[in-house]
């Protein structure tokens, strides 16, 4: 099911310039509030019965016979088996192998697209999708319903959205998630210079960092997700609940 939240397909968008652009008058500063406010809602409720999620991240600008492509579908699909709904920005190139491994595994899969003048397009491997107008709302969507989250090659969007669920982890507004970075490669002079820099200077203690878990390995990432949803969060197999009519649902 493809719903898009709050109009416009593509092009800068003149709200959220303007909405970042210093203050305007009180009543165009209520308006955008009270949209952001039903983007969030709108957000909540068609996400309130995807399941348990992990989401992963990666760049929208791999293709289909690339190395990291292959191992992003590798890791939908085993995420798929394990039981998680598989969530995603909703784009090409990493997005898309990870739904598309989820989708061909008989797994859930859900994209939270967001709305950009390029790249960003749904790709079809969706069960259900949403299209968002702002960067933080969707963001919240990515993180509220995963119990992991997996990280493969990308670039400032990715980094963004690894470091935020870190940031929220050290922090403690979210649980201790587990944080999978796959391909070691691309990831290493990264930790390299988080160890040399961060952890030496002292700006983050050694176990944030210890936080990572890197790997090469879809099949170990997904078995060390999958125990700790399980061990330490008490993730069960149950049924899905149950949509309630008279709440719209």
């Amino acid at each position: 099911m493809a719903t898009t939240i709050w109009g416009k397909q593509a092009g800068p968008d003149r709200w959220e310039l303007e909405l970042l652009a210093g203050p305007g008058s009180r009543l165009s500063e209520l308006r955008r509030a009270i949209g952001i406010f039903f983007e969030f809602i709108y957000g909540l409720r068609a996400l309130h019965f995807v399941g348990p999620c992990v989401t992963v991240f990666g760049s929208a600008r791999f293709s289909e016979d690339h190395p990291y492509y292959v191992l992003g579908r590798q890791t939908g699909s085993l995420l798929a088996q394990a039981g998680f709904t598989v969530m995603t920005g909703g784009g090409p190139g990493i997005m898309e192998a990870a739904n598309r491994g989820a989708h061909e595994a008989g797994g859930r899969s859900i994209g939270c697209n967001i709305q950009l003048p390029t790249e960003q397009k749904p790709n079809p491997y969706v069960d259900r999708w949403l299209t968002f107008r702002h960067f933080y709302v969707r963001k919240v969507m990515l993180v509220k319903y995963s119990y992991a989250f997996v990280a493969l090659p990308g670039g400032f969007g990715t980094m963004d959205e690894v470091f935020e669920a870190l940031t929220l982890i050290q922090t403690g507004k979210i649980s201790g998630f587990p944080v999978v970075l796959i391909g070691r490669e691309f990831w290493e002079p990264l930790l390299n210079f988080m160890r040399t820099k961060f952890v030496a200077e002292g700006t983050i203690d050694r176990g944030d960092l210890e936080r990572l878990i890197l790997s090469d390995s879809p099949e170990e990432a997904v078995a060390l997700i999958r125990e700790t949803a399980m061990k330490e969060f008490g993730l069960q197999y149950a049924r899905h609940p149950k949509r309630r009519w008279w709440l719209g649902e």
